[in-house]
């Protein structure tokens, strides 16, 4: 679950950092649609191992931890398997100000998913009113 929260932050910068170059408007607001689309998803994992992490079940795995990887299989077939994740999703290795990286994950991907559609939001209503404008421009 990590490992896929990772995936999506970096296709969100990937897809941002598109939508900041190029000229069309369209395709910047497709860029920041994709960027909020995205940001729900992170969330959606982030929120998940967080529940996780606080009720943990009796038996859980997201796969085979790190050192049963590298130790069980040639490294050939354990350097995919690493990036596909692994190891217990309920368990929390890092804390800061209490919370665990997948709690600071969601917070990351709701203020960004947030901050995307308040400047959708704001984009649209600028072209709302510049359309008023031109009609009421049109109508004098």
């Amino acid at each position: 679950m990590c490992i896929v929260q990772r995936y999506v932050m970096v296709l969100m910068a990937l897809v941002a950092a598109v939508g900041a170059v190029v000229a069309s408007v369209g395709a910047q607001m497709l860029a920041a649609a994709l960027v909020a689309t995205l940001s729900a998803a992170g969330a959606f994992v982030a929120a998940r191992q967080s529940w996780l992490q606080w009720y943990p079940p009796e038996v859980y795995t997201c796969g085979r931890d790190f050192y049963g990887m590298i130790e069980t299989f040639p490294l050939k077939r354990a350097i995919p398997m690493i990036f596909r994740g692994g190891g217990d999703c309920t368990k929390v290795d890092w804390t800061l100000l209490g919370l665990s990286i997948a709690n600071w994950s969601f917070l990351a991907f709701v203020g960004i998913g947030s901050l995307t559609v308040w400047l959708l939001w704001r984009h649209w209503r600028q072209a709302q009113n510049v359309v008023r404008d031109q009609l009421a421009a049109g109508q004098s």
